[in-house]
């Protein structure tokens, strides 16, 4: 009468032991097809990575990093479509991959890596979309699991592709999101610990096969341009890290995105000029954005065929108001005032106001001031790297010929600039100075950006003391535009004048 249940008790022990064998089977390999798969999705081949993703899943399916490398799609797709719909659709496969990562072996380095790296994800495709309490949460349990798994396997530099990041950019946070990091608990850290981090991890890339030591060049570069205020390196690092634009959509936009940014709008165009289209990659909209940005800052009259490809193809959230805006300045300095007009007011109904350049160019919109062509000519010169022809063009004019205070300050500022790229220290200290001294209670940027800019000639010249007064003038200012992004540029050069150890007061 005991066998039918005795034999229940055996089979359900049996089964439960061929479970835990299952279980123990798990296990982390970035196998020659996994890699292939992340450098398809890296390249936004998205459908080709998603089969072999699907193929992997079959052939090796107790291979758990697998679902680390899919999680790319969701991000790369969210990230650059900006679709909500999207989003949400694609939300639910985060738990789903954490899940299955969960089954796999604690004592794997992968275990708690992977496991982050997708919460990190996670956490900035919803920063598209103001979901910041939920990201800031998910960024508080990247980071927890980052540092439990650095002291675990101190190593492992894989930990540190994101550690690295995540303490670069504490010290820089916004004054409008520290909120965020009280959420966090007790977050640290600086750029310089961040820096040293990433360069560990491009090190040990270089005598070890490392599956991320591309994606960590891009995110160095990034940190040395926008955070540690070292433009050429940022450059010299990007341009070296032998990335393939004429292949891969987001080598292209890295390439060219730091080349623009660091007054290097002609090679930027060349790439650009060169970049891969075709169905089998994720359409990137933002692409032809940039080339039609490439394109203004040089002034070309074809400028206009690619502003407006974006904004005709592109269904996202950020940047339709600059788009707009940069497109009127385009129509404007054409001398055709009507079609300036006209695509302001679009800059007006139109897109978002998520972030600093569409919030400027909704405020532009709505104060109905039109610039003045010279200024905006060579403010488009200047930020193509064009630097002698915006000086000729604004010492064509004299200060005096400005009727608005607004102009007149711009004059200086643009001068300033222009001074400064040019190497004219002296000159570009006294043009930033004017700017300052009638700016400073005005509600425009140039004053505060002035501040910024001495503070950054001062820090180069290791003239600490001048270099904080100025970074400090920059922080106590409030102008109605690009504040935020102004504020954290100077909070970054007090953070570093303090990893300099330097008796600064």
């Amino acid at each position: 009468m005991f066998v039918r249940p005795l034999k229940w008790v055996f089979l359900s022990v049996l089964l439960l032991l061929i479970s835990s064998q299952a279980k123990c089977d798990f296990h982390f390999d970035y196998s020659p097809l996994v890699k292939e798969a992340y450098e398809k999705i890296i390249s936004l081949k998205l459908e080709e990575g998603r089969i072999l993703i699907d193929s992997i899943k079959r052939t090796e399916p107790q291979n758990l990093s697998v679902y680390h490398i899919e999680n790319y799609i969701d991000f790369f797709t969210i990230f650059i479509n900006e679709e909500v719909a999207e989003f949400h659709m694609l939300e639910p496969n985060k738990n789903k991959r954490l899940e299955k990562i969960k089954q796999g072996p604690k004592d794997s380095p992968y275990y708690l890596f992977c496991q982050a790296e997708i919460q990190l994800q996670w956490a900035l495709t919803r920063l598209k979309f103001e979901e910041y309490f939920q990201a800031f949460s998910e960024v508080n349990r990247a980071y927890k699991q980052l540092e439990a798994n650095t002291k675990k396997y101190p190593n492992f530099k894989g930990t540190l592709k994101s550690l690295g990041v995540i303490h670069a950019i504490v010290g820089t946070v916004p004054d409008n999101y520290k909120w965020g990091l009280k959420l966090l608990g007790r977050l640290d850290g600086t750029i310089a610990q961040g820096k040293q981090e990433l360069e560990e991890v491009l090190a040990y890339s270089r005598q070890n096969d490392f599956i991320f030591e591309q994606e960590t060049k891009v995110s160095y570069a990034f940190l040395l341009l926008h955070l540690d205020n070292k433009s050429d390196q940022a450059w010299e690092v990007i341009n070296q890290a032998q990335l393939k634009p004429k292949e891969n959509p987001l080598a292209c936009f890295a390439l060219s995105n730091i080349a623009m940014r660091t007054g290097r709008s002609s090679e930027a165009l060349s790439i650009l000029q060169q970049r891969p289209q075709g169905k089998e990659y994720l359409p990137f909209y933002y692409l032809d954005l940039l080339h039609g940005y490439s394109l203004l800052y040089k002034l070309d009259k074809s400028a206009d065929i690619y502003i407006e490809r974006y904004l005709n193809n592109y269904r996202g959230v950020n940047l339709i108001k600059d788009a707009y805006q940069k497109l009127a300045w385009y129509y404007l300095i054409n001398d055709n005032t009507i079609a300036y007009k006209n695509n302001m007011r679009l800059c007006q109904v139109r897109g978002n106001t998520l972030i600093d350049s569409d919030k400027s160019a909704m405020k532009e919109a709505a104060k109905k001031i039109i610039p003045h062509p010279t200024l905006l000519s060579a403010r488009l010169l200047f930020d193509g790297g064009y630097y002698t022809d915006a000086r000729q063009m604004l010492e064509a004019t004299h200060v005096d010929e400005y009727e608005r205070e607004r102009e007149r300050l711009e004059y200086g500022y643009r001068l300033g600039r222009v001074n400064h790229a040019l190497k004219n220290i002296p000159e570009a200290i006294n043009n930033y100075n004017y700017s300052i001294a009638f700016g400073i209670n005005s509600p425009y940027f140039f004053a505060c950006n002035a501040a910024l800019q001495c503070g950054i000639i001062y820090e180069d010249l290791e003239q600490y003391k001048e270099a904080k007064r100025y970074y400090e003038l920059c922080i106590g200012m409030s102008p109605e535009d690009y504040k935020t992004s102004l504020h954290q540029k100077a909070k970054s050069g007090l953070n570093r004048l303090k990893d300099k150890n330097k008796q600064v007061k």
